[in-house]
């Protein structure tokens, strides 16, 4: 133990709790609550200069604040220590958010209209404490267990601080224990690899001013899914806030979209359902040149389905109505292929098709898939008749009862008048059954195609009628 420390623990610890409140008392001060006891003072004064003598050299250099927790603490102004400590650790969780970088920090803290007027290292400071630690958590750059130990003492800190009026007495080993959870967790506690690399590459990033070519995509994208899902879904919401900012450049712009689809296939659905939501607030907000950079951006990555409800059902009620009117052309084998593509953006699982929309969707891709029993192509688009099963088998299990009563509708029967078109129907429930489980439904798929060639009105007659009547009320 050094000489000065010893001396001060000798000197501080000379000074009664008994003569402060006689100096308070004098002057016409409340002194009740304010010194901490001569025990509890004792207990900080044996232990503090041991363990202020523990830490490495760089640790003390330069910590104003130890040496203002050490003067509070031999006083006995316990809070006035307390807050000296926690004032060190908001720098130190300020420095992490900036090591890592700052519009990923502010994309995670900041939400709604506010997010714009945060952008310098100065704008940390407007803040709150809880949302500066639990974004720090949040991003893992505390762990959970740091998280809850720093909740605690700032929730010690609020409630027991220097301007905070209370009757709680701060106890001497509760301060120690403070201070070593702070500086071992948090102020000795180095930015880690991750943090650094996410910094550099949106810093990166954003300065170049040259097209990203192959050789250096191909170095930055595995780095990146290196990293965590959490972390890569903040790349990616910083990403998304980039691209459709009305100031981005148009090289940052196409580095972009040569990285995105990567990083959005390692992040998390939650921040992809946010992103929708997100979305959704530029069209209701008439921010129309955001909105449509966002679908830019959700075009880019296929992340359709996770787009709002509302803004799912009026973009496939649109695409719907566009391949009913497609399919009715004579060029219906090239303009059904697109509509198709982009409908099966935004339905990757069943549960993506609304409901309202079920039938009607169901109806025109039966139809497209049909075809129109022609001997070209067997009247159904070569580039469209794959994508059409993927729709089937992906909505097939869940909408299995919608499917049914549709084949069996007039619309649906007037398709099929030829051989040709019943055989693309088989074509069709075949492929259908690879996907089903339930046992009905496939006993189902087996009657159809068994009686479907010889008969095309198989599913009108009674015994068909009854082996469905499980799942399909008939009237």
């Amino acid at each position: 133990m050094s000489k000065d420390l010893i001396s001060l623990k000798s000197e501080i610890s000379q000074i009664s709790t008994s003569s402060i409140a006689e100096f308070l008392n004098n002057m016409g001060l409340p002194s009740d609550n304010i010194i901490a006891s001569d025990a509890e003072r004792g207990i900080v004064n044996s232990n503090l200069p041991t363990y202020i003598a523990s830490l490495p050299e760089e640790v003390k250099r330069d910590a104003r604040y130890l040496s203002k927790y050490v003067v509070g603490a031999g006083l006995g102004l316990f809070d006035y220590s307390l807050n000296s400590i926690w004032n060190e650790v908001t720098i130190a969780l300020r420095n992490k958010a900036i090591a890592y970088g700052l519009d990923i920090f502010y994309d995670a803290a900041v939400g709604g209209k506010l997010r714009d007027v945060y952008s310098t290292e100065s704008d940390l400071a407007g803040l709150k404490d809880i949302t500066l630690l639990d974004t720090c958590k949040k991003l893992e750059l505390i762990s959970e267990t740091t998280y809850k130990k720093l909740a605690h003492i700032l929730d010690m800190r609020n409630d027991i601080g220097i301007s905070h009026p209370t009757n709680y007495t701060i106890q001497g080993f509760e301060l120690l224990s403070w201070l070593q959870t702070c500086i071992q967790e948090v102020l000795q506690d180095k930015p880690s690899d991750a943090a650094l690399q996410i910094k550099a590459f949106i810093d990166n990033l954003k300065t170049t001013d040259d097209v990203l070519d192959q050789k250096s995509i191909a170095n930055i994208l595995p780095k990146i899914g290196s990293l965590s899902s959490s972390h890569c879904s903040r790349i990616l919401q910083t990403l998304f806030g980039l691209y459709v900012a009305d100031n981005t450049t148009a090289v940052l712009k196409k580095n972009i979209t040569l990285l995105i689809p990567t990083i959005w296939d390692a992040s998390q659905d939650e921040l992809k359902y946010k992103l929708g939501i997100k979305l959704e607030g530029y069209k209701i907000n008439l921010h129309r040149d955001k909105h449509g950079r966002g679908e830019e951006f959700f075009d880019i990555v296929k992340g359709n389905a996770f787009k709002t409800k509302s803004e799912k059902t009026i973009a496939l009620s649109e695409l719907t109505e566009e391949l009913v009117t497609a399919n009715s052309n004579w060029d219906n084998y090239y303009h059904e292929v697109p509509i198709i593509n982009k409908i099966l953006t935004y339905i990757g699982l069943s549960k993506d098709l609304p409901n309202e929309l079920a039938q009607d969707l169901i109806s025109i891709v039966l139809k497209a898939r049909i075809g129109k029993g022609l001997s070209h192509q067997n009247g159904v688009s070569p580039k469209g008749k794959p994508l059409y099963d993927t729709f089937l088998a992906i909505i097939g299990e869940d909408f299995f009862p919608e499917l049914i009563i549709e084949l069996e509708s007039y619309k649906i029967r007037a398709k099929i008048r030829n051989k040709i078109a019943i055989g693309e129907v088989v074509s069709m429930l075949k492929t259908l059954k690879e996907y089903i489980v339930t046992d009905r439904y496939l006993e189902t798929l087996d009657y159809l195609i068994d009686n479907f060639p010889s008969r095309g009105d198989s599913c009108l007659d009674n015994r068909f009628r009854k082996m469905t009547s499980t799942f399909i009320n008939w009237g």
